[in-house]
């Protein structure tokens, strides 16, 4: 049988107002004193946090984190060079060790303990229960408007006026109706899709229905027309293999379309806003 060996755990929480009672758990510190072993896990993104204080500065906040990894493993290496402080002390002696009590938004809790045959495992467990698990409920995903507000909000801040209208694109089976469409000799059309969703599948779905849709259009009318694709990506890091693969998909995908992704919005713009400004200098020119 698997020995089994007593452990304490402190959890670290963002207090982001004492008076107000306002916390969230942002990491755990789990000590086995038998071994002499004290392990860490804390946040490494904010998203949970910005969401449920939206004024948070989230670099302060990384930074405050890896602050609290970097102090935690000091403490490791003080247990290293005497170990016999590790079996007098728990969980929550040592992290007060690597973050004093004082009055700062980052603060320990009272202690817990229990009894574990593999410390690593027992601390994930501990930091799924007590950290993550209201991550995906409290996640706040993208919609296609807010990947579209970036574009819209740099044309404004240029003074861009662009006259939008609706472009219906038929084919023999189906048809699309694009809601952000212009006509410069040619139709330019730009649709925002968001690939912030909660899973790999979510992403793919999305992009098969897209996929999908345009299929069904590619024997459309003759009018000519040049469509952008504006993807959002999703916040989890874990999902940007698929989301690259959904973007390979959006660029060989039917009608042609240009694919720009958030980091290339400012060249849109750009390219917007000469077409724009050479499309009214030529119908000045012809009044």
């Amino acid at each position: 049988m698997t020995e089994q060996r007593p452990y304490t755990y402190t959890i670290l929480r963002y207090v982001h107002d004492p008076r107000a009672g306002e916390m969230l758990n942002v990491g755990i510190v789990l000590h086995t004193p038998s071994d002499h072993r004290l392990l860490v896990r804390t946040r490494n993104t904010f998203g949970r946090v910005k969401d449920a204080f939206p004024d948070l500065d989230g670099d302060a906040f990384k930074s405050a984190m890896r602050a609290i990894d970097r102090a935690i493993g000091a403490v490791v290496k003080d247990l290293a060079a005497t170990t016999l402080l590790s079996g007098q002390l728990d969980a929550a002696a040592l992290a007060r060790k690597a973050l004093p009590e004082d009055d700062s938004a980052l603060q320990w809790s009272p202690v817990g303990s229990g009894l574990t045959s593999d410390a690593e495992a027992t601390l994930e467990r501990l930091f799924e229960r007590l950290v993550r698990r209201n991550d995906d409920r409290t996640l706040r995903r993208r919609v296609d408007d807010e990947v579209w507000r970036p574009v819209r909000e740099r044309l404004a801040e240029r003074h861009v006026q662009v006259h939008f209208e609706e472009k219906v694109v038929e084919g023999a089976l189906d048809s699309i109706t694009f809601s952000r469409a212009w006509k410069n000799g040619i139709w330019h059309v730009y649709e925002p899709v968001s690939l912030d969703l909660a899973d790999r599948d979510g992403i793919m779905d999305k992009t098969r229905r897209w996929l999908g849709h345009l299929a069904a259009v590619r024997d459309a009318a003759s009018d000519p027309l040049k469509l952008h694709f504006i993807l959002g990506a999703p916040q989890d890091p874990s999902l940007q293999a698929a989301y690259e693969r959904a973007v390979a998909l959006f660029r060989k995908a039917d009608l042609d379309p240009e694919v720009i992704e958030e980091a290339e919005i400012d060249t849109l713009v750009s390219q917007i806003e000469d077409e724009v400004r050479a499309h009214d200098a030529g119908v000045a020119a012809n009044d």
